[in-house]
């Protein structure tokens, strides 16, 4: 039974015991009074009889007269089996049937003496400290003429009243027992009819609340209720409807957010942050869980940035700007500050928008730096053939040995800007992922030693120790061509920069063994002990046109695009290089490459 049915239940028995109650009591009073007034109209006749058939006007001493009255009351109690009492006029009790009339008190206050006295009669009921119960008394004045001599009192015991009472009370409190049990049945009947359809409804009200809006109230009549019934099923149907395009929207909107690579922050018109993607998590440092609900100027933010987002809530107007963030890392931010306002125009906060141009402006760098960088290694050895040409034109032809060393020059700018052009196409290329990939298995060993022979004159020219380490069983699947081209060029760069009488050496490790025993990875490690690289070279040690010793770099006839080229080729194996040098004691690159791809 719910609280409302039970509710109801109760109020339907209070109603109905109330009712019986305050009718058992009205008739209890009625039956009280009508009774007690019988009794005192037949005490007033009875004390009419008495004071017209006896002497209530003798004379004589006190205690005669007590002696005498007494006798009188008793008499009489004994025909009407009622207390009787004869009081003289000043109050001074001479006769009672029950008492003797020295130990009682003066009776002239008494209500009922005082009543009679004034009415001609007298009547009162009230506790008897003599008799120790509930007596009803009337009393009646005797004259001498229309003087008052003494007064004559009847007092009945109101015991059959109180049984009389007693009995109503068994009867209704009977009579109520009963009724309460068939009310309730009846009342628990009607409010189980009434509050069963409610009940229902409220169950289907609260899944609703629960978010499940297939819940549907069972049919009903047409009635109110059935009415009100069908309405919450329609009001549930459309909540299920909108919900699921509510629904729908966020997980678009989420899947949006979530996969942006733009930044998005959300203030509100209390100028709290309440939205935070995770790309901007990643922008500005911070996770949402540390942002949200704080005030944009509480957040640890860039001073810049802070003032931008203030502009554009005092200016209400769209704000866009670039700007240098610090942490958590160095980047270029490109910041589109957008008010927000609904349809009524009421303004709600600022939508900050964080796109990282880092990247875009590196690449722009890196072009302009390309295209000076290649303007300047084109510009030298054009230069030197226009200057020798030059000096040939103008009669240097004549002397032989000179036109013949000034050729020599030409010649050999020719071949270095052939060079310098056939690796900027092949950078190109490479970069641009134009060159197809041919992987096929290698015998690693075999391979090796073909690659290392190419080069082991020009190592023998500087008496240069070149060296291999490779076990018998190492195969990779690689493009053998560009693989041979990696090495070539790390090799020719240990050679040109190890001094006469130096080493160069290459390496062979399998990496990452399976449980079958089988390698993943394998590492090659190509060391010299030439002259090494500062520290602070080598993190653009493999940039394009970088060199860490120009003039020697030219001398050797490099074109600064050799060790560019290896990175991106490496990188198109899927595999790694990094370099480990110390200036005098040499240099050492470590690529890592996937066995099988």
């Amino acid at each position: 039974m719910t609280k409302f049915r039970a509710k109801l239940t109760l109020i339907l028995i209070l109603l109905i015991g109330c009712s019986m109650l305050i009718v058992g009591l009205f008739m209890a009073k009625v039956l009280e009074d009508s009774h007690i007034q019988a009794l005192e109209d037949n005490m007033e006749r009875e004390l009419k009889v008495i004071l017209a058939t006896g002497d209530w006007t003798r004379n004589g001493s006190d205690s005669e007269l007590m002696s005498y009255y007494t006798e009188q009351a008793k008499r009489i109690k004994a025909s009407t089996d009622s207390r009787l009492t004869y009081v003289r006029a000043d109050g001074r009790v001479l006769g009672d049937s029950d008492q003797s009339p020295e130990q009682m008190d003066n009776h002239l206050t008494r209500p009922e003496i005082v009543t009679a006295a004034a009415n001609g009669v007298g009547y009162t009921t009230r506790y008897s400290d003599t008799l120790k119960e509930n007596m009803l008394y009337a009393a009646i004045p005797v004259k001498k003429g229309e003087q008052i001599t003494g007064y004559i009192r009847l007092a009945m015991s109101l015991e059959q009243v109180d049984r009389s009472i007693l009995h109503l009370w068994y009867f209704l409190i009977s009579g109520l027992a009963i009724l309460f049990v068939i009310a309730g049945i009846v009342s628990y009947r009607i409010a189980k009819g009434i509050t069963r359809p409610i009940e229902k409804m409220t169950r289907v009200a609260k899944q609703i609340t629960n978010m499940n809006y297939e819940s549907r109230v069972p049919a009903y009549s047409n009635d109110e209720v059935g009415q009100l019934g069908q309405a919450i099923n329609r009001m549930s149907e459309s909540l299920q409807q909108q919900m699921a395009r509510i629904q729908e929207n966020e997980r678009r909107l989420q899947g949006v957010m979530e996969n942006m690579i733009s930044g998005i922050m959300m203030i509100d018109r209390e100028e709290r942050i309440v939205l935070l993607n995770p790309a901007g998590e990643d922008i500005l440092g911070f996770s949402a869980q540390e942002l949200l609900g704080k005030k944009y100027n509480e957040a640890k933010q860039q001073y810049e940035f802070t003032k931008l987002i203030q502009e554009c809530i005092e200016t209400r107007e769209p704000i866009s700007d670039e700007m240098i963030f610090y942490y958590p890392a160095e980047m270029i931010l490109e910041i589109n500050l957008i008010p927000i306002a609904h349809e009524d125009e009421e303004w709600s906060g600022v939508l900050v928008v964080l796109h990282d141009t880092t990247a875009v402006r590196r690449l722009e760098r890196m072009r302009s730096e390309f295209v000076a960088n290649v303007s300047h290694e084109l510009k030298t050895p054009i230069a030197a053939v226009k200057g020798f040409a030059e000096t040939l034109l103008a009669g240097a032809l004549n002397d032989k040995d000179t036109a013949v060393s000034f050729l020599q020059i030409i010649f050999d700018e020719s071949e270095r800007l052939n060079r310098l052009i056939g690796d900027i196409l092949e950078l190109s290329k490479i970069e641009s992922k134009r060159i197809p990939m041919h992987f096929s298995p290698i015998y690693m060993p075999e391979f090796l030693e073909k690659t290392v022979s190419v080069l082991r004159k020009e190592a023998e020219k500087k008496h240069i120790e070149l060296s291999l380490y490779v076990d018998e069983d190492i195969y990779i699947e690689a493009d053998e061509d560009r693989l041979r081209q990696i090495l070539i060029n790390l090799l020719s760069n240990g050679i040109n920069y190890t001094q006469d009488g130096g080493k160069v050496k290459v390496r062979v490790e399998p990496l990452e063994m399976n449980g079958d025993g089988d390698y993943e990875r394998l590492r090659i490690i190509v060391s010299d002990t030439g002259i090494g690289i500062p520290k602070k070279d080598l993190p653009r040690i493999f940039e394009r046109f970088y060199r860490v010793d120009k003039a020697r770099s030219r001398s050797s006839g490099g074109t600064g695009l050799g060790l560019s080229i290896v990175k991106h080729l490496v990188e198109l194996h899927k595999g790694t290089i990094r370099v480990d040098s110390e200036v005098g004691v040499g240099t050492k690159f470590t690529i890592e490459l996937p066995v099988i791809h």
